[in-house]
């Protein structure tokens, strides 16, 4: 299954090791779970995971969240964006998300905020699932 990982799931698997966020995650290095992501919204992830509040929430020195992201960076499949939809989120920070994952024709887009993506995607056929909804449908 082919994803993209909104920057919330992304921050929940840092904060917590047993929630649905982390789980999905340990999918990727074997194969279950391809992650793909735009040049625009890898620096996205990065920006959130170091900001204080993260930092304090998920416990990581800045050194360890380099670490994350470098492994992170690996596994993940970079799509370049060919066409801007824009605008189609009410956030205008959901845009790269949306636009990552109908470039990269990902399965699903992944977040804990279905409710900003949803009508957006159903005008392109795009599943919005929480991580927990992707792991049953992995099961």
């Amino acid at each position: 299954m082919r994803v993209v990982l909104d920057t919330s799931v992304i921050a929940a698997a840092l904060r917590s090791e047993h929630g649905g966020s982390n789980a999905l995650l340990h999918l990727v290095p074997g194969g279950k779970l391809r992650l793909v992501a735009s040049p625009t919204l890898f620096p996205e992830y990065e920006d959130v995971l170091l900001r204080p509040e993260q930092r304090l929430a998920h416990g990581l020195s800045e050194e360890e969240v380099e670490m994350f992201l470098a492994s992170l960076a690996g596994w993940i499949e970079p799509v370049d964006i060919h066409f801007r939809w824009r605008p189609q989120t009410t956030d205008p920070g959901d845009e790269m998300v949306l636009e990552a994952a109908l470039n990269g024709r990902a399965d699903a887009l992944v977040t804990h905020n279905v409710r900003d993506f949803t009508a957006a995607a159903l005008r392109f056929g795009l599943a919005v699932l929480t991580p927990q909804e992707v792991l049953e449908r992995l099961r």
